[in-house]
């Protein structure tokens, strides 16, 4: 079964759709399929409008059909809802094929905190989008049932996984700082609600690993922490093994796959408990959950890390693959 993704998210960004595709792809000869890509990599883009570092493909429905045509898919998947998603979506309805899509982002939230454009109207987009299609996927089964609640329609849960050779636990320190490390890795923009974590009163000391538009304000407001930049492969990974704690702020992500990624590296994750971080993390045994985050980060110090790495055990990319390619499956009624 040949699959073509139409994606939004690809290289050079680094976020956790990419890294859901790129493993993906990975694992899909093993899982019994094959993976093709319409990406912005293929067209002229333009900045996102105050996420400049997200580039917006010049993408119609003429190039998703010469996509189609090129790749020769026996089903269309839609990653995201931007430009090239929409094109692929327009082609799609115009043909009369069947096509999945997944829901990775909250999309409604995170144009409300841009812009002044109630939750409202980001729903209603949502709900045109994704229910034109034969199913949506979602990471969580509160997300899922989240998003049946807004009217969408044949939510399916696809969870991640983890790369659990490259994240491990490590002797290591890549910090050289007072103890106890209170550690966040991900991407450094408004969403994700760093602010609640870096007004923190802890012990020790915090850290910051990965880059995007808000770094430089974060810097000059909180000097006292430590901002790494973006790291990658071992060297991200050992930076989560440097960590007492992992701290995870966000209110809106769909999943957190650095959340598993710290994990698998045995460090206790501190989160609020909302859609994403309690599905991921299991309170009291990989981390601890609450809506007092200080709370939830000074009791996280007490959590064994082996038992973090044993929890991450349990997520594997090829379950996720395996379960990409039952949901496509099903919903253009071929064989499983």
């Amino acid at each position: 079964m040949r699959i073509l993704v139409a994606t939004d998210a690809w290289r050079p960004q680094v976020n956790g759709v990419v890294n859901t595709y790129v493993n993906l792809e990975r694992e899909a000869a093993s899982a019994g399929f094959s993976l093709a890509f319409m990406t912005p990599q293929e067209f002229r883009t333009v900045p996102m409008p105050s996420y400049g570092e997200i580039r917006l493909a010049l993408a119609f429905a003429h190039h998703a059909a010469r996509a189609v045509k090129r790749e020769r898919p026996d089903c269309i998947h839609i990653a995201t809802e931007g430009p090239i998603g929409l094109a692929m979506r327009a082609y799609c309805r115009r043909k009369g094929r069947r096509f999945t899509t997944s829901y990775h982002t909250r999309f409604p939230e995170y144009l409300a905190a841009r812009a002044p454009v109630p939750l409202s109207w980001g729903y209603r987009f949502e709900r045109w989008f994704h229910n034109a299609g034969a199913g949506v996927m979602a990471a969580t089964r509160s997300l899922c049932e989240e998003l049946t609640g807004q009217g969408i329609a044949n939510v399916q849960l696809w969870s991640r996984g983890v790369d659990l050779e490259l994240f491990r636990p490590r002797v290591v320190d890549r910090f050289g700082l007072p103890r106890p490390l209170f550690l966040y890795a991900g991407r450094v923009s408004v969403e994700k609600n760093l602010d609640a974590f870096l007004s923190l009163d802890l012990p020790g000391s915090k850290a910051v690993v990965g880059g995007g538009p808000q770094l430089e304000e974060l810097k000059a407001r909180y000097p006292k922490v430590t901002f790494t930049g973006p790291k990658f492969g071992v060297d991200l990974a050992e930076h989560y093994a440097s960590a007492d704690v992992f701290v995870f702020p966000s209110l809106t992500d769909t999943f957190g796959n650095v959340l598993l990624e710290a994990l698998a590296c045995g460090v206790p994750a501190a989160a609020y408990n909302v859609t994403g971080p309690k599905d991921v993390v299991a309170h009291g045994t990989a981390g601890i959950l609450g809506s007092d985050l200080g709370a939830a980060a000074l009791g996280a110090l007490s959590i064994d890390r082996a038992a973090c790495r044993q929890y991450a055990e349990r997520f594997s990319w090829h379950a996720c693959a395996l379960r990409f390619r039952h949901i496509v499956a099903e919903a253009n009624g071929l064989r499983v």
